[in-house]
């Protein structure tokens, strides 16, 4: 099956120059390429469409290259933005994308020359500016450049000069890499439509030949949230900033309307699994959710992490106790404070598992907040050393958010 159907089948395909064209040149080995601009020392679901693009091609016999944008980063991809995004050091941009180069690991693989892990540093930085305003820039109209929707946007809040070099430094990008690398179809959400037209049509204007784009949609889930996001901020990659059992738990919390769309995004199962679990409803969309759960997690930190937190999750869930609750989020506490003991919503606050102690505070009087599975009566009832079991306390935020205490 040609690539280019499978990603009209998952629902990845946005728009291209030429369906026809593309779909033709996908049906033999061609070297692809996305950028990623390492703002970042991770990346967050956000970033998974495109990742698991790249997945799908390389799966599909093509060479891809995931570029790091060690370089634009520098100036800021205006697009989507209503303002100047911070600017960053060249050591804090290095330092990222060493990091976010193991996460592409996890779907990618490296090996024998089957993808290429570039970064754009490392032709921008050296180049002469007044040679490349001569060479490139002279192939770019203003009036045109100002029609593309990223900077027309930010025409009403103010365009810096600096981030109105960003489309060409893009569109050198896709020269370099098609002169380089015979990288003849560049990919990205469809916010980046503009800068890729841009860079395909610098390598017309150059060397005469013919090199496509394709884009993403830009997702949101049913409820209109931005995908990746959730009350306690960006589900990331990094199992430091959101560990598996949190992983897991944002996917198992999907909501149905969304769970054939991930499944069919976010997985490799086969569409005829994609769309029976899909169709299922009721209580029975529960397993469709477990399976999207386990499949995501164990496809970014592993099947083992993927158990833990699937039967962690189990247990607690069918009050299984405690003894299974080593994935999940720890707090870990001055056991001298337990020791003395704190009133519960001081605690439920300080943990993290609420985001105040007037959210706290409510939470109990609303019946909400649990110790060890028992509910909590009043929000200032002291919580300390002797509600510690097997070393650890357990505490729950209504049904689904847990964690556990710990001392140092």
């Amino acid at each position: 099956m040609n690539v280019f159907d499978v990603f009209v089948e998952r629902g990845f395909y946005t728009q291209s120059t030429d369906e026809e064209r593309v779909k033709s040149l996908l049906s033999e080995p061609v070297t692809c390429y996305i950028g990623f601009d390492p703002t970042s020392n991770s990346f967050h679901c956000g970033s998974l469409v495109p990742i698991m693009a790249l997945a799908h091609l390389q799966r599909h016999g093509h060479r891809v290259i995931p570029l790091m944008g060690g370089g634009t980063a520098m100036i800021g991809d205006p697009s989507g933005k209503s303002e100047l995004r911070q600017l960053i050091t060249q050591e804090q941009i290095d330092s990222n994308s060493e990091e976010l180069r193991k996460q592409f690991a996890r779907f990618i693989d490296f090996s024998e020359g089957k993808a290429l892990m570039l970064n754009n540093s490392d032709w921008l930085r050296p180049l002469n500016y007044i040679e490349f305003l001569r060479d490139i820039g002279r192939h770019f109209s203003v009036n045109k450049m100002l029609s593309a929707e990223a900077y027309r946007m930010r025409m009403e809040t103010g365009l810096n000069f600096i981030e109105f070099n960003y489309m060409l430094l893009q569109a050198y990008d896709f020269l370099h890499l098609f002169e380089n690398y015979d990288c003849k179809l560049q990919m990205g959400g469809n916010d980046q439509w503009g800068n890729i037209l841009a860079g395909t049509d610098l390598i017309r204007r150059v060397t005469g030949g013919d090199a496509e784009a394709l884009t993403f949609p830009l997702l949101t889930t049913a409820s209109g949230a931005k995908m990746g996001k959730t009350e306690k901020g960006a589900v990331w990659l990094d199992a430091e900033k959101t560990s598996p059992y949190d992983y897991y738990q944002f996917w198992i919390n999907t909501d149905d309307r969304d769970v054939e769309k991930f499944l069919a995004l976010f997985t490799f199962l086969p569409m005829d699994d994609v769309k029976r679990l899909g169709s299922l409803e009721g209580a029975n969309i529960r397993e469709a959710k477990e399976i999207l759960a386990f499949e995501t997690t164990s496809l970014l930190h592993g099947e083992e992490e993927a158990s833990r937190a699937r039967d962690a999750a189990k247990s607690l869930f069918s009050g299984g106790g405690q003894g299974d609750a080593d994935s999940m989020p720890t707090f870990e506490m001055d056991g001298s404070r337990l020791e003395e003991g704190m009133p519960a919503f001081i605690l439920l606050a300080d943990c993290g598992i609420v985001k105040s102690r007037g959210e706290a505070r409510r939470l109990v009087q609303q019946g909400g907040a649990y110790v060890n599975g028992r509910r909590i009566e009043a929000f200032d009832e002291i919580v300390g050393v002797s509600n510690m079991e097997d070393g650890q306390i357990l505490l729950r935020a209504g049904k689904k958010k847990y964690i556990r205490i710990v001392t140092k």
